[in-house]
């Protein structure tokens, strides 16, 4: 549902007067590549003081090959993976972003009384969405209660530098992983001196500073329509944000006309079955819009906005009524885009 709407994305050099004489030419670099079993796109805007492309692409895929050694759940040798085959009652040295990464989803978990877990793995694999699935279909009420048994974010704790967990639990990081991720990046482009970009990593993204011709980055938002067919919905101007745009348009199957969502509610260990389509999240950080995304599909719009208003986040929600798509804005979405929540 993201769409960067930059014009002109290779070279665009710009010349520009001041008292002291031209200015150093500017350009657009473009960075790019699979990552995360999907895909990523960097745009910085480079002059002679920021780093070469090559040099920047060097940075930004040490960053995706941590976090790929440290997070994935397809790597049998990632540092999650290695706790996730460790038994109940044990503890694992972990890396420090690993710890980051978990604290802040226990935090999500305890604000949203546990609708927000990252040991889902166990439920998403009896329902054909997680890394040991082989068949998408509807589980027995025995799979599900099996799965359920080895849940629960309040078994899981940290000690030090090192994880624990009192059952068998699997971790799933997937929810805040990429968004974690855009942030690493953003934070070692400023270290650089690079203060004008967009990093997209697999749809999170975020952007700041602006473009040569000093426009603003330009982030499209298309309805989920979900058949390849691409409608235009918003078009936000972001500086300094993140988004994430979360949908249940693209991950599901069908069963006897019923459609059965990726994503899953921890509590009833089941897709969510509520008229909710999609919900875009800004937020300064984009692991926070990232992880606020999947929680609010979670709750559905209704309980959803009561969170939003509750917390202070700015959320666009996308409902299917009637046939048709319905948008719900936030107050504090309104008031940073007011054009667009009128």
């Amino acid at each position: 549902m993201l769409r960067n709407l930059l014009q002109g994305a290779g070279v665009i050099t710009v010349m520009s007067l001041a008292l002291a004489g031209c200015q150093p030419a500017e350009r657009v670099e473009v960075l790019s590549g699979p990552t995360m079993g999907s895909t990523y796109t960097i745009k910085y805007v480079a002059n002679k003081t920021t780093p070469a492309a090559d040099a920047a692409g060097v940075v930004v895929q040490n960053i995706l090959d941590e976090v790929d050694r440290q997070m994935s759940t397809y790597r049998a040798d990632s540092d999650l993976s290695r706790f996730n085959k460790l038994p109940a009652g044990s503890c694992e040295q972990m890396p420090a972003p690993v710890l980051e990464l978990i604290g802040y989803a226990d935090e999500l978990s305890r604000l949203s009384e546990g609708r927000f877990d990252i040991t889902i793995q166990p439920l998403l694999n009896v329902w054909g969405f997680g890394p040991a699935s082989r068949d998408r279909q509807i589980p027995s009420e025995e799979a599900i209660s099996e799965a359920r048994s080895r849940m629960g974010y309040q078994h899981l704790s940290i000690e030090g530098n090192q994880l624990c967990k009192e059952v068998d639990l699997k971790l799933d990081l997937n929810s805040i992983a990429a968004g974690y991720t855009v942030d690493r990046i953003a934070a070692k482009f400023e270290d650089l001196g690079i203060h004008n970009y967009m990093v997209e990593v697999t749809g999170e993204l975020i952007a700041k500073g602006k473009k040569p011709d000093g426009s603003p980055w330009r982030i499209a938002i298309e309805q989920p329509l979900g058949n390849g067919e691409r409608v235009l919905q918003r078009v936000l101007e972001i500086d300094g944000w993140g988004v994430n745009t979360s949908g249940d348009y693209r991950n599901y199957f069908e069963e006897d006309g019923i459609r059965f969502s990726h994503t899953l509610d921890a509590k009833t260990g089941a897709p969510i079955a509520h008229n909710l389509a999609a919900v875009t999240v800004i937020d300064r950080s984009a692991m926070a819009a990232d992880g606020l995304g999947t929680l609010l599909m979670v709750l559905g719009k209704d309980e959803g906005m009561k969170f939003v208003r509750q917390h202070g986040i700015a959320a666009l929600f996308v409902t299917r009524e009637n046939g048709e798509f319905v948008s719900h804005v936030s107050p504090d979405f309104e008031q940073l885009f007011p054009e667009q929540g009128r």
